[in-house]
């Protein structure tokens, strides 16, 4: 245990002390491995009663998991759902029955962890997702949706047996912990897999070495185009499955070419446990209809319009692109993006991704441990080819008003890049309009 964050060394009565204690509680901020939370949930004693869905993959988990939890709020169940990273307040990775949970329960749940571990020095991801079971099974919920931090193997989250496994796409992302291939990361993903469990893949495309594991544990695998899929229709499209189809459905109101996807892996992994959980089409068409995820493709109104977005991986971005396209500027209008992004990530990647979508670049610098300043990101771009106007910027709060100054009435604005960037923007926002 690090005897600068002793129990007896720090008073923490509010969420903030706490978090500040998880921060220092561990000396790496990732260190991927079930034994240390495997060994607190032990000394837990938590046993989930309630059926659990786990969701992993690249990208796409956040918009799996919002349908997933509207999908079973409208069918009538208390629903607990647990995600990462935060936007704004930590409360948001913890939510019942479609409500962030309380500062007050937060600390009362990590407390219960702190009196549990011992010795174990658990990273910030690991205690809070032992925070988060703890508070679901107090609150004995209807079901839980737990998504993935990172990988799915090794996991925090995989700690906990699902009921249903879903892995929502693969691509190249975190190569220093899941490997520098598809096959390799596919792989560490499918292992949110159990044997005789369901497991529902929606990349229509996945590498072979997540099939091959889904045959080796004896997992039942349902895939995209093979087992499940969706036709489109003028205003409406159609679900099928082994369950059976659903028909008529709205178009999801959260935007983007990949949500429908996302939408039929949710109910494919709802059917393929629906002795459990039963989840009528009058439920999945509520809660389609009005499922929204906040920095995914989401647009403020206004002239500018602001468009932010959590891309930060190329598949991500060249998602970004597709919906640009299909939702272009004012005519005459300009794209002006603010861009800034952790510096182990696939910077050039995701520039050329938008390069042909961005028509000024405004960089800036994270203030983050793993943040790339502004010049760094030039660099970057201009080595990727990218030779649009481009200005710099320490930080995403300045690059936000020069933003707001160069933007006219036809242009719109683009944030993206990382949670940061636009956690940092919607600040930003919210502060310009008190």
């Amino acid at each position: 245990m690090n005897p600068e964050v002793g129990t007896q060394d720090v008073e923490r009565t509010t969420l903030g002390a706490w978090l500040s204690y998880l921060e220092r509680l561990h000396p790496k901020n990732i260190e991927l491995g079930l034994d240390r939370a495997a060994a607190v949930l032990q000394r837990l004693a938590i046993n989930p009663r309630f059926p659990i869905v786990t969701v992993g993959g690249t990208n796409g988990k956040g918009s799996t998991c919002a349908f997933l939890e509207a999908m079973l709020s409208h069918a009538g169940y208390r629903a607990g759902l647990y995600t990462s990273p935060h936007l704004l307040r930590y409360n948001e990775r913890v939510r019942i029955a479609r409500q962030d949970v309380s500062d007050e329960d937060l600390c009362r749940a990590f407390e219960a962890v702190e009196r549990a571990r011992g010795d174990v020095t658990l990273t910030y991801f690991e205690f809070g997702t032992l925070a988060a079971m703890w508070l679901f099974a107090r609150e004995n919920v209807g079901a839980a949706i737990l998504e993935v931090g990172l990988g799915g193997r090794l996991d925090a989250v995989n700690c906990f047996d699902p009921d249903c496994a879903i892995v929502t796409s693969i691509d190249l992302d975190h190569q220093d912990y899941l490997g520098d291939t598809r096959e390799a990361i596919g792989r560490e993903k499918a292992g949110i897999f159990r044997h005789g469990r369901p497991a529902v893949c929606a990349d229509p495309a996945p590498p072979s070495s997540l099939p091959g594991y889904a045959r080796e544990v004896g997992a039942a695998l349902q895939r995209i185009g093979h087992d499940f899929g969706f036709e489109r229709e003028t205003g409406c499209w159609h679900f099928h499955g082994p369950a059976g189809a659903r028909r008529q459905l709205p178009y999801p109101a959260l935007r983007g070419a990949f949500q429908l996807n996302n939408a039929a892996a949710a109910i494919a992994a709802l059917d393929a446990v629906a002795e459990r959980l039963p989840v009528s089409d009058e439920a999945v068409r509520q809660a389609l209809a009005e499922t929204v995820l906040p920095g995914r493709f989401q647009i403020l109104p206004g002239r500018p319009a602001l468009i932010v977005d959590v891309a930060h991986n190329p598949h991500a971005a060249r998602a970004l692109a597709e919906n640009l396209a299909v939702l272009p500027a004012p005519r005459g209008g300009k794209t002006i993006a603010l861009f800034a992004m952790l510096r182990d990530k696939d910077i050039g990647g995701v520039a050329q991704a938008l390069a042909h979508a961005v028509d000024y670049w405004l960089l800036a610098g994270l203030d983050e441990a793993r943040g790339c300043d502004s010049a760094h990101l030039k660099q970057v771009l201009r080595a990727a080819g990218i030779d649009k106007p481009m200005e710099v910027f320490p930080d995403v709060a300045r690059a936000y008003r020069r933003a707001c100054e160069v933007a006219g009435e036809n242009d719109r604005m683009l944030a993206f890049g990382s949670f940061h960037t636009v956690a940092e923007t919607l600040r930003q926002r919210y502060t310009a309009e008190g």
